[in-house]
């Protein structure tokens, strides 16, 4: 480790003096560590021309690797200092799906946990759990992930929804009325108005496309502002439902469950993870009980869980 600290700041500062002064070393200290880290590695990693030293193709390459490296190794160690009592869990969660249904409801598995960090960051597709610093993720689509284990989370409630001007504009009465205005779009549910259409008896080829967006809130908030209908999780828009700044465009038909699934995802190399076991079984917990309240509740369903 002292030969990577000192092979990153001398590379940092190009200067065997200056990454001596950072580091507390002398000069010839810095200048033998460096020394004993190419004979490792069998490669010079600096061009020492007289007083000045510059790095060598291989030096260049291999200093991002090792910073890297000694950032996360620095992360870690903070986590550590700060929380050693319980754990870290690096979690991956779809954007609205995170602050609309999970923010809300991690009070609780803090109050159960509370010696756990879990620290949140956006992906809005699949990645590969080896190249990320993610001990697990929130993924919507089908029960495959590459080196990756899943749990099976909850469906989608899909709902047609649009402005209160645009439903006056048009008078929708009929899911075949939704053809007369625009449809918006999300990328990473490309056939869900299809899918949707075809369910109520709507011939689906050919018809109206509109803009595209990669996230709910965004969709949500064109439709808010009139730009067309889109068909969203109810679940997700609840609070916009009840405000009045969306409407159910056809309430008198009967609620459509989208294909795909919610899942839990985490790597194999993660299964025993103390923080990761104790957020699945917490999570599993909460959804099975949001299944069940938004069962109760009329034309509101999420749908059952599914294995």
């Amino acid at each position: 480790m002292s030969l990577l600290c000192a092979f990153e700041a001398a590379a940092r500062h190009r200067s065997f003096t200056a990454a001596a002064a950072e580091l507390h070393l002398t000069q010839s200290a810095v200048s033998r560590q460096i020394r004993a880290l190419e004979q490792k590695l069998e490669t010079e990693l600096f061009i020492r021309e007289r007083q000045t030293v510059r790095l060598s193709a291989a030096g260049e390459a291999y200093v991002e690797e090792i910073r890297a490296a000694l950032v996360r190794i620095s992360n870690s160690t903070l986590v550590c200092r700060s929380n050693s009592q319980g754990g870290n869990l690096n979690l991956a969660i779809l954007p609205t799906f995170g602050t609309r249904w999970l923010a809300p409801r991690l009070p609780r598995f803090f109050a159960e946990h509370p010696g756990v960090t879990v620290n949140l960051t956006t992906k809005l597709s699949q990645f590969d759990f080896r190249s990320e610093d993610v001990d697990a993720a929130i993924h919507f689509g089908s029960a495959h992930w590459p080196g990756a284990d899943m749990v099976p989370l909850m469906r989608e409630t899909l709902v047609p929804v649009c402005s209160p001007a645009l439903q006056a504009r048009y008078g929708f009465t009929t899911p075949a009325d939704l053809l007369k205005a625009p449809l918006l779009h999300l990328a990473s549910r490309q056939n869900a108005w299809s899918d949707w259409l075809s369910s109520h008896g709507v011939e689906s080829e050919g018809f109206p496309r509109g803009m595209v967006f990669d996230q709910f809130a965004t969709a949500a908030q064109a439709a808010i502002v009139g730009l067309g209908i889109a068909l969203l999780p109810r679940f997700l828009i609840t609070h916009e439902l009840q405000t009045g700044d969306l409407r159910n465009v056809v309430p008198t038909v009967a609620d459509f469950e989208g294909v795909d699934l919610y899942y839990l995802a985490w790597p194999n190399a993660k299964a025993g993870h103390v923080p990761l076991q104790a957020f699945r079984s917490w999570l599993l917990g909460e959804v099975e009980a949001f299944v069940r309240e938004s069962a109760a509740l009329p034309n509101h369903g999420v749908g059952p869980q599914s294995g």
